[in-house]
């Protein structure tokens, strides 16, 4: 029996706490510190995703790759409605948090499954 990796809180980089620190609760740049770290929290999911592709069985890289598209998909529809087009300018930092924290999550179960 296999058992699946539990999702790991999300770690965020000194970087971001700093830049979040420093934003003074201003959306423009709290939307910048998201951003930035969105783009680096993103290149520790495609590394090991990569890495553990690699690893796999031809059968199991399908599982796989069925699998990323459909947390992408998640992802995607699931972020989307934290958009609130009554929410003001909260509603886009509370959905660069929902991609940040989901994609922060994917980096840490896929780094697990490579264990």
């Amino acid at each position: 029996m296999t058992i699946a990796p539990a999702a790991a809180e999300p770690a965020y980089s000194k970087q971001f706490s700093t830049c979040m620190d420093k934003s003074g609760g201003v959306t423009g740049a709290m939307l910048d510190c998201s951003e930035a770290e969105i783009k680096l929290q993103d290149m520790r999911p495609n590394g090991n995703y990569n890495k553990l592709m690699a690893s796999l069985s031809s059968a199991r890289k399908t599982q796989l790759l069925d699998a990323q598209r459909s947390w992408i998909k998640f992802l995607d529809a699931n972020c989307k409605f934290y958009v609130d087009p009554d929410g003001g300018t909260m509603a886009r930092v509370e959905d660069a948090g929902c991609v940040l924290d989901a994609t922060a999550s994917r980096a840490n179960a896929l780094e697990q499954f490579g264990h």
